[in-house]
């Protein structure tokens, strides 16, 4: 038996740990059951190409057999309880893996640096996990999202005398919604890291993803500019940014990302004039609220300089309100009274005479007023 797929049934309990007598199998599709439990180590002993175990109820950290499965094409785990760290063994003995998704765990940890070394990987989805860290300058290796002319088509042959084939098909958040994608996977080149812990600056690197199709990296800590590099990858339908601390102005070579279809850099720290272009104009304001951004498609008008009028009046606003000037006047006219008073007592000897006859003259007369009243 080469291919064992189960997907959609109501499937629970446990895999068994008895796969050792199944070496013919190269493609098992568990998928949309009510599977709990470990993956099994002995599913490691069959060298599949295809496993696909996503929307179970799994658990527990991926087992060190899976590196034995050297031939992996697709690796999908996603929507369960794993947790553990990400493999670091993953780039190293699994280089022919074109599709890995551990989208919606429990994974911590840091994106191993030896993740880069899949060229051939064409979908990385990381997304709502725990995973903290930045984000590895070499995502630049991934070769298959590089070069513009590298397409496939995911067919699974059931044997090798047979003529049927069996499309592989994969749940892919793409362009703010999940839909799967089975004839036309092939066509499909994304990175998803959303909804994690990451750090740092994008990295200026992904501008060599020039055939990369989606990027997704909403729902972290990332700082800084973003990369004018990031213009480069003229294929892109899919950009998401949102929900970071991004800073600076949206580089006005996004003006020529011309296949852009999704956009969303809200709830950053962006400042500036929204770059003109047929694309960028098209998508509503909520991609860009949250934000000190002006133009349209948004109401706020720029100021000469490229400033919102109100980031500009906020920032006037916001000087003046440094600066109480009720307080201010209280402080100029004590010491204006304090040293009309005092000055003339300190360096003139007439009046500091003439004040003290004064007080001992008011002092005899309450003296006589206290005594009167007391008769």
């Amino acid at each position: 038996m080469r291919i064992l797929a189960f997907e959609t049934n109501l499937l629970s309990g446990e895999i068994p740990d008895c796969w050792d007598h199944w070496r013919g199998l190269g493609y098992l599709n568990l998928e949309n059951n009510t599977l709990t439990g470990k993956i099994p180590p002995s599913l490691g002993h069959l060298n599949l190409s295809v496993l696909n175990l996503r929307r179970n109820g799994m658990s527990g950290e991926i087992p060190s057999t899976l590196q034995h499965s050297t031939r992996l094409i697709m690796l999908d785990l996603s929507d369960n309880h794993f947790n553990g760290s990400v493999p670091a063994w993953i780039g190293v003995k699994l280089s022919k893996l074109e599709i890995l998704s551990l989208r919606s765990n429990n994974f911590d940890g840091h994106i191993p640096q030896n993740i880069c070394q899949l060229q051939s990987l064409r979908i990385l989805d990381l997304g709502h996990n725990g995973i903290s860290g930045a984000i590895p300058k070499c995502f630049s290796n991934f070769s298959a999202m590089a070069n513009k002319s590298n397409q496939q088509c995911y067919m699974f042959q059931w044997s090798s005398i047979s003529t049927n084939f069996l499309f592989l098909s994969a749940l892919l958040v793409l362009k703010g919604r999940e839909d799967e994608y089975g004839a036309t996977l092939g066509l499909v080149t994304s990175i998803c890291l959303s909804t994690n812990r990451l750090i740092g600056e994008i990295p200026k690197e992904f501008g060599s993803l020039v055939a990369l199709r989606s990027l997704n990296l909403s729902g972290n800590l990332l700082i800084g500019n973003i990369p004018d590099e990031i213009g480069n990858m003229q294929l892109v339908e899919s950009l998401d940014l949102s929900r970071n601390q991004l800073n600076g102005e949206i580089p006005p070579n996004f003006s020529k990302l011309n296949f852009l279809n999704h956009f969303n850099v809200s709830y950053n720290n962006l400042i500036g004039q929204i770059p003109t272009s047929t694309q960028l104009q098209s998508f509503e304001s909520l991609s860009y609220v949250g934000n000190h951004l002006c133009g349209p498609p948004l109401t706020k008008n720029c100021t000469s300089k490229g400033i919102s009028t109100d980031a500009a009046n906020n920032g006037i606003n916001s000087e003046g309100s440094k600066v109480n000037w009720l307080y201010v006047s209280i402080v100029i006219g004590f010491v204006m009274g304090f040293w009309g008073v005092v000055a003339p007592l300190f360096f003139s000897r007439s009046w500091r005479h003439a004040y003290y006859r004064k007080l001992d003259h008011v002092g005899r007369q309450l003296y006589v007023f206290w005594s009167i009243m007391g008769i």
